[in-house]
């Protein structure tokens, strides 16, 4: 078996979305090479309603499939096709626009305005850009748990993983999606496909990708006594860490423990030509969907 070494690391930025949502980009609108077929990842969360009530309105999509995981508070969506539904804390969302489709998701805080949620977006291949739209809405009680005997808990959302299987299916990218928890002081290893993207997004706590010895953080610059130093920020929190190949990762827990987004898909390797929610493989066929989305036949309503 072969350890994954860690190709790159990088902090979520701050940004915003929609109608004026505060929220952290975890990698996106750049290159994708090192994530693909994965294009985006957004982090949103906050205490303060008005970082996040404002939502997001109507807009469309096409070409991708977008996974949004509920952590706190609830996301209504809706669209052009008449859908709606509402997730909750633990519930997850896979929408595969496919030809198009119009939708917007309105975020709420729960009873103390704590809201947090992630959204990823994965692309498809040329030959199912044009597909029909379908949702997959999963609710948390569906979502499998396993837990190991050092305490280590692992909600499958998507694939195969120590004997359990995650509800989402039909995936072109064929991903593999965790939300992992390891405890305090723990080592532990996963296995991985040795020929899919990997990548890990920490969203609490804090531990080591690589050797124990290893000091994890990305590098940041602190005032101190009125110096600016730059030290490793151990926190973890908010840290992207993609993989270099390999068949398994390994992570040590720092002394809070740590919990993280484990995501493997298989790469598309095709040209990636798009206009925020609209991704296609040429210039050409991204420039006929505007021309759609402003003559009105973006929906595809034959399907």
């Amino acid at each position: 078996m072969s350890i994954r070494p860690v190709k790159h690391e990088s902090r979520a930025t701050p940004t915003m979305e929609g109608a004026g949502v505060k929220l952290h980009r975890v990698f996106g609108f750049g290159d994708t090479s090192a994530t693909d077929p994965f294009l985006m990842m957004d982090d949103f969360r906050g205490d303060d309603p008005s970082d996040y009530i404002r939502g997001f309105p109507w807009h469309p999509h096409r070409g991708i499939e977008t996974i949004t995981y509920v952590l706190a508070g609830t996301v209504e969506h809706g669209d052009s096709l008449g859908n709606q539904g509402l997730l909750g804390a633990g519930d997850l969302q896979w929408m595969t626009a496919g030809s198009g489709i119009m939708h917007q998701e309105m975020p709420k805080g729960d009873f103390s305005g704590k809201m947090h949620g992630f959204q990823l977006w994965a692309n498809l291949p040329s030959s199912l850009k044009m597909t029909a739209p379908r949702y997959q809405d999963i609710k948390s009680a569906d979502i499998p748990v396993v837990i190991d005997d050092d305490g280590t808990a692992v909600r499958v959302i998507c694939g195969d993983f120590w004997g359990k299987s995650g509800p989402v299916d039909g995936i072109a990218a064929e991903p593999v999606y965790l939300d992992i928890s390891v405890p305090p002081g723990k080592t532990k290893r996963f296995p991985v496909d040795t020929y899919r993207s990997a990548f890990a997004y920490i969203f609490a706590g804090s531990g080591s990708f690589r050797d124990a010895s290893t000091p994890f953080g990305v590098k940041v610059e602190k005032e101190f006594m009125g110096e600016e130093l730059n030290i490793r920020d151990l926190s973890g929190n908010r840290t992207l860490v993609v993989f270099d190949t390999g068949d398994e990762i390994t992570v040590t827990a720092g002394e809070k423990g740590i919990r993280f987004l484990l995501v493997t898909g298989k790469p598309i390797k095709e040209p990636v030509a798009w206009h925020g929610p609209i991704v296609m493989n040429t210039r050409e066929e991204l420039m006929r969907a505007m021309r759609e989305l402003q003559n009105g036949t973006f929906i595809k309503a034959d399907h």
